[in-house]
């Protein structure tokens, strides 16, 4: 009785996170200038909890002039 083979190795914590915010413009139904806006904070490495609060507020503030 042998063990399990693994082919294919574990990704890091970095890596599952660069994957998904690479991706993140393609998940359906995500606002498309939300989805850029987190990207761009993760990119930046500025995404924490008060720059993504600030982010939202900012763009609820800018969709609630637009249609007005």
């Amino acid at each position: 009785m042998g063990g399990l083979k693994m082919d294919k190795s574990v990704k890091s914590g970095k890596e599952i996170l660069d994957d998904f915010f690479n991706g993140i413009l393609n998940i359906p139904d995500v606002d498309e200038k939300l989805a850029s806006e987190i990207k761009k904070l993760y990119d930046e490495g500025k995404l924490t909890n008060t720059n993504l609060s600030n982010k939202l507020a900012s763009l609820r503030e800018k969709k609630s002039d637009d249609k007005n």
